[in-house]
C-alpha cells in the first residue's frame, strides 16, 4: 500500500512540477491509472490511495473485473484506451465512460448505433496514426479533417484527438503536431503520453496521460 502510495503521490508530483514552467494547472491534466492485465488485487491500493480514473486496453478483459470494482466504487472513471474492434461497440458503450481510439468509419458507424440503442452517449477522443505507421491503428492525417466532421454529424461527443507516438523516437514532435491538429479543429482535449513520457506530453498540452508501468511497477 505504501508503495503504491508513494508512486502515485510521485507521478502526481512530476505532473505538478511540469505544469509549472508549461503555466499550467495539476487540476487540468487527468491521469489515467492503466490497468491492463492488473486484477483487483493491485488496482484496489491505487483506488485506497484516491486514483478513481483507470484505462483498460480491451473490453473483454474490463468486463471481467470492473463491473464488481465499480459496485464498490460508483465514482471510478473508466476509459477504453485500446483498439476497438467494431463488434464490441455495444459491449464499450456499456461499459466505458470514455474511448480514446475511435480512429475509422466502420467503428464510427458501430458506436453511433450503439449510442442511440443504449441511450448514452459516451465522449470519444479519435486516433491519430501520429507516425504515419503502417501496423498502428488510428486515422491518416490527411483523413482527419473529414472524420472529424463526420464524427460531428454523428452526435458523437468530440473529447479531442489521441495518438501513440512511434516507439523509439523522441515524442514531443509528435505531442506538438497532435497539439496543433487539435487547435486547428477547435478541440482542446488530448490524450497523449505514457509512463516514460508524460511529463513532456504535459509540457506540450496533454490533458490525458494514459500510465500504467509508473504506478503499478512492472507487468507480469
Amino acid at each position: 500500500m505504501d508503495n503504491t502510495a508513494s508512486r502515485l503521490e510521485a507521478v502526481r508530483g512530476n505532473i505538478a512540477r511540469v505544469c509549472k514552467p508549461a503555466r499550467r494547472e495539476p487540476a487540468d491534466v487527468t491521469l489515467i491509472a492503466v490497468s491492463k492485465t492488473h486484477g483487483p488485487e493491485a488496482i484496489l491500493p491505487l483506488i485506497g490511495a484516491g486514483q478513481r480514473v483507470f484505462g483498460e486496453n480491451r473490453v473483454q478483459e474490463a468486463a471481467g473485473k470492473w463491473p464488481d470494482l465499480r459496485a464498490q466504487y460508483p465514482d471510478i472513471e473508466l476509459h477504453l484506451i485500446g483498439q476497438l474492434q467494431s463488434n464490441k461497440a455495444d459491449e464499450a458503450v456499456a461499459l466505458f465512460d470514455v474511448i480514446h481510439s475511435l480512429d475509422r468509419p466502420s467503428l464510427l458507424k458501430a458506436l453511433a448505433k450503439a449510442m442511440d440503442k443504449a441511450g448514452r452517449r459516451v465522449p470519444c477522443f479519435v486516433q491519430v496514426n501520429i507516425g504515419d505507421e503502417d501496423q498502428k491503428g488510428g486515422c491518416a492525417l490527411a483523413d482527419l479533417p473529414g472524420f472529424l466532421d463526420r464524427v460531428r454529424a454523428a452526435d458523437i461527443p468530440l473529447a479531442g484527438l489521441m495518438c501513440i507516438p512511434p516507439a523509439d523516437t523522441e515524442a514531443a514532435p509528435f505531442f506538438a503536431l497532435l497539439a496543433k491538429l487539435a487547435a486547428d479543429h477547435g478541440l482542446t482535449g488530448l490524450s497523449m503520453g505514457m509512463s516514460g513520457d508524460y511529463e513532456t506530453a504535459v509540457m506540450l498540452g496533454a490533458t490525458h496521460v494514459r500510465v500504467g508501468t509508473a504506478l503499478f511497477g512492472g507487468r507480469y
